[in-house]
C-alpha cells in the first residue's frame, strides 16, 4: 500500500500533528499482522529524531481526525487530555432507518463480552459508564446522518451506542449486521472534527477531516451539502 501521509495532515506545530487517517487501515498492528499507519508515520518527523506517536485511536473502518503526539512531553498532556475527557470530538455517522428525535444523548455503560468469534462492546448496567450526544442532521426517511458527540472514549462507543437504540451504522459487521447492503459495505463512520484545549494560554487546537469518497454520495442523499 502506498500511503501519502503528509497530505493527510490536518493541523501541525511543534507539539502535535492531527491527520486525516483513511478508512481501512489499523493504527496499531494486529495479531495478525498486515499494515497499520505505524509503517507511514516515519514521513511525519519533519525534522525531528523521533516520529510522532500515536495519542488515542480509530477503528480500523473509521476514517478521519487522529492525533499524534511529537514528543513524550506532548503525548504525557494529550494522554491526560483524552483521559479526562477534555477533547471534544464530533464524528458523522449513516445510520440505518430516522431517530423518533431530533437529538437525544445515550446514557448506557458498556462492557466488553468475549465470544466465540471474537468480542464487542455490549450495554452492561456493570460496564463502564459511557454517554454519547446525538443530532440529527438530515435523512433521507430510510437513512440518516447523526452528528455524534462522545463524552465518554469507550472503545465501539458510538457503533454500540447507536446499535443499542435501534439505529446501528450502515456497513457495521459487528453490531449493525446485514446492513452494508444498504449502501454499500464499509462502515458509515467519520471523526469529522477535534478540538483540543492543549496550549496555556493560546485558543483550542481544532481540525475538520474532509468527508471520505465512500459517504458522500449517501451523505448528499441525506441532505448533506458540499457547498
Amino acid at each position: 500500500m502506498s500511503l501519502d501521509l503528509v497530505a493527510r495532515v490536518l493541523y501541525r506545530d511543534p507539539a502535535v500533528l492531527i491527520i486525516d487517517k483513511p478508512a481501512g487501515l489499523m493504527v496499531h498492528a494486529g495479531p495478525k499482522g498486515g499494515e497499520h499507519l505505524g509503517l507511514f508515520l516515519d514521513q511525519l518527523r519533519f525534522g525531528l529524531a523521533q516520529s510522532p506517536e500515536l495519542a488515542h485511536r480509530l477503528d480500523r473502518e473509521t476514517s478521519g481526525c487522529l492525533v499524534l503526539g511529537r514528543t513524550r512531553k506532548a503525548l504525557a498532556g494529550l494522554g491526560d487530555l483524552f483521559a479526562k475527557g477534555l477533547a471534544d470530538k464530533t464524528y458523522w455517522a449513516v445510520v440505518v432507518g430516522k431517530p423518533r428525535e431530533d437529538q437525544g444523548v445515550i446514557d448506557y455503560a458498556l462492557k466488553k463480552r468475549e465470544k466465540k468469534f471474537g468480542w464487542r462492546m455490549e450495554v452492561d448496567r456493570n460496564g463502564l459508564a459511557s454517554v454519547t450526544q446525538w443530532r440529527l442532521l438530515g435523512t433521507d426517511g430510510r437513512l440518516s446522518w447523526l452528528e455524534c458527540r462522545p463524552l465518554t472514549g469507550r472503545t465501539h462507543q458510538i457503533r454500540a451506542h447507536c446499535a443499542a437504540i435501534g439505529h446501528p451504522l450502515v456497513g457495521d459487521a459487528i453490531y449493525g449486521r446485514g446492513t452494508g447492503t444498504l449502501a454499500g459495505d464499509r462502515l458509515m463512520l467519520h471523526s469529522r472534527n477535534i478540538v483540543l484545549p492543549f496550549h496555556a494560554g493560546k485558543p483550542p487546537i481544532a481540525a475538520k477531516a474532509p468527508v471520505p469518497e465512500h459517504m458522500r454520495a449517501v451523505l448528499e442523499g441525506c441532505g448533506w451539502d458540499t457547498l
